[in-house]
């Protein structure tokens, strides 16, 4: 009989019955994007029953047997929505985590430090929360997790129904939440979530905010490129501007559907235009301020935007980048190929070049300042349905083509928020900063939407971690009392590089939780970012997911479970991950395999725009009936 288990630094899980060891393996890599290769799942069968004594318990918040799943509540394209599913045996471990073995000294080969009482090592395996850290968590126990998890797979529809209710819908969604077919023997790949319901993400961003009384609050916090220049937005100076921007969009007639394409660096201006479109129902495609004139020509050649939204420079460090001269090399060669852009809306980026060195076509070209302040600062909201689209970003191909990963609005919507709120352990006295770029998936749900969607108050950093020096992050930490931090394993191996002594020289203490993205981070670059940055105080959400799931997909849930350096531990609510054998057969046990997700979540990607036959080919093909994540797992 299994009487506990705990996580092991390399990747298993101990499961202890008095002193036997039963092993077993849940060690999955956080952070990895697409075609990497994450930790495996695989699993114990249960040790026999015994007469002996049971352990004694340091700590015990409840218990219970194995969880079987049942029906997915997603109308599939036969509409049978009691598709039965296999016990999912990563929950039992899970539920062996509500009580840990404690009794007559250390158990052998497992050694844990608590939160905030010591520092992890390599001879610690594990982090645990600290009672009071738990007590306070939005997740405060496995119990809970396993409560809300449980329903979010058995009961997906009634799960994220009551979670959507929390938002501003014109028009509620119909009978079914959700229905989808990803099994392409059955016919077109498809995914819908809350289909018929009206409602507008920029609005849920600002307009509910500020009526819910937080007009006044903080928004952005802009930290410039270089020392001593910040701004800020509260929520009502943010949506003005994002109005402004809107009316202008509208009056040079771009409309609901139509393409805009956004080649900005960190300024505030990003977001407004990323907000702009979404409150007119245009479909907003950002690129990454930095990416050639080639790589900028080929996304304006597939989606034929209506304008091109861009800055005339950004320094970064002490380069300064000519973004002006980058767009207009690709709007030369789009030229040659019959596509042309009516307007380039510019935004003077006076620290980095004015406006008379910057290259200039009359006609087509207009300067931000000299237009958008002038339009009205109310704007009447598009109302779209739940599946309109609402970006595009454009991923890299493997045949050189890049794929338009398109996200809609509603299920997106949804998604981003309650990662954002759940993973990060987000209190509405938090100040968050992302170091990701809107560029990126990563700044969409976790610097725009997800954040501004709960109220936060986020800081945007126009320039370099590094520049004046490798202390330049905490210095801003430490200015805008930062609480959550986000950032990715390069960062973090980078600044280890470049020794203690520029984080230490700053304070952090408002710093509660840490997290990681875009990559595995390593245990030894985990072990220095909890020790050093976090002071051993601060539990680390290691994220999983790609652009093309819009939002986390396995991640730690701060106080509710033990943390394990290098593991992204267990899946977020409505997740179900699976690993397959190259016949697509569910596989258990230690094992290697293919990563799969079955059935769909809300922020799931709908489509490669204009390509849906790639889309099924490259995520559904492989593994009939499964999302292929196109990672692998050893």
């Amino acid at each position: 009989m299994i009487m506990a288990c705990q996580p092991h630094v390399d990747g298993h899980y101990y499961y202890y019955y008095n002193n036997n060891v039963c092993l077993s393996n849940l060690g999955v890599g956080g952070g990895a994007s697409r075609g990497s290769t994450v930790g495996a799942s695989s699993y114990s069968k249960p040790l026999n029953k015994s007469s002996s004594p049971p352990l004694k318990l340091i700590r015990q918040s409840g218990g219970g047997g194995a969880v079987v799943m049942a029906s997915s509540g997603c109308n599939n394209n036969n509409g049978n929505n009691s598709k039965k599913m296999k016990t999912e045996s990563f929950l039992r471990h899970v539920e062996s985590l509500a009580s840990f073995p404690s009794g007559a000294g250390k158990i052998s080969r497992l050694n844990a430090v608590i939160l905030g009482e010591a520092l992890s090592s390599e001879e610690n395996d594990i982090v645990l929360p600290s009672d009071d850290f738990s007590r306070q968590a939005l997740v405060p126990s496995p119990q809970k997790y396993l409560e809300m998890y449980k329903r979010s797979v058995e009961d997906p529809a009634g799960f994220w129904a009551d979670i959507a209710s929390e938002f501003y819908w014109k028009e509620k969604w119909g009978q079914r939440v959700c229905s989808e077919n990803l099994d392409v023997r059955k016919g077109n790949v498809k995914i819908e979530w809350f289909k018929g319901g009206i409602t507008n993400i920029c609005y849920n961003c600002l307009d509910r905010n500020i009526e819910a009384g937080l007009g006044d609050k903080v928004a952005i916090y802009w930290e410039a490129n270089d020392p001593g220049v910040d701004a800020t937005l509260t929520y009502s100076q943010l949506l003005q501007q994002v109005c402004q921007l809107a009316n202008y969009l509208k009056d040079i007639g771009v409309k609901k559907g139509d393409a805009v394409i956004i080649y900005l660096p960190m300024l505030m201006e990003l977001p407004i235009a990323m907000l702009a479109c979404a409150r007119i129902g245009a479909v907003h495609s950002v690129v990454f301020a930095g990416f050639s004139s080639d790589s900028l020509a080929q996304r304006i050649m597939d989606c034929k935007p209506k304008v091109v939204i861009t800055s005339n420079a950004v320094k970064r460090g002490p380069k300064a980048i000519h973004l002006k001269d980058i767009v207009d090399a690709a709007l030369d060669e789009c030229a040659k190929s019959g596509i042309s852009v009516d307007v380039c809306l510019t935004y003077e980026n006076q620290s980095a070049m004015t406006r008379e060195n910057t290259k200039w076509q009359d006609g087509r070209d207009i300067w931000w300042q000299d237009v958008v302040p002038k339009y009205p600062t109310k704007c009447e909201v598009e109302w779209v349905d739940a599946e309109d689209p609402l970006f595009l970003l454009y991923t890299s191909g493997s045949t050189g083509k890049p794929k338009g990963v398109l996200h809609t609005t509603g299920g997106y919507m949804v998604h981003t928020a309650t990662t954002f709120k759940y993973a990060f352990d987000y209190k509405p006295s938090d100040v968050y900063w992302c170091t990701a770029d809107c560029g990126w998936i990563t700044g969409h749900s976790y610097v725009t939407y997800g954040p501004m969607l709960n109220g936060a108050s986020v800081v945007v950093f126009e320039g370099a971690p590094t520049y004046p020096d490798s202390g330049r992050s905490w210095d801003i930490v430490d200015k805008y009392k930062v609480t959550i931090f986000y950032t990715a394993p390069t960062l973090v191996r980078s600044l280890m590089r470049d020794g203690n002594e520029y984080v230490t020289r700053y304070s952090r203490k408002s710093l509660r939780v840490l997290g990681s993205v875009g990559e595995p981070i390593n245990p030894s670059a985990w072990r220095w970012f909890f020790n050093v940055v976090g002071d051993s105080r601060c539990p680390i959400s290691d994220t999983w997911w790609q652009t093309e799931t819009g939002g986390f997909m396995i991640t730690p849930l701060p106080g509710a479970w033990p943390q394990k350096p290098g593991s992204a531990t267990f899946p977020f609510f409505g997740v179900q991950p699976v690993i397959v054998d190259e016949k697509g057969v569910e596989i258990e046990g230690e094992c290697s395999g293919y990563l799969c997700i079955k059935s769909s979540w809300p922020g799931a990607f709908r489509t490669l725009y204009g390509d849906h036959e790639r889309y099924e080919t490259t995520y559904f093909k492989p593994f009939p009936g499964y999302y292929f994540t196109g990672d692998g797992c050893s």
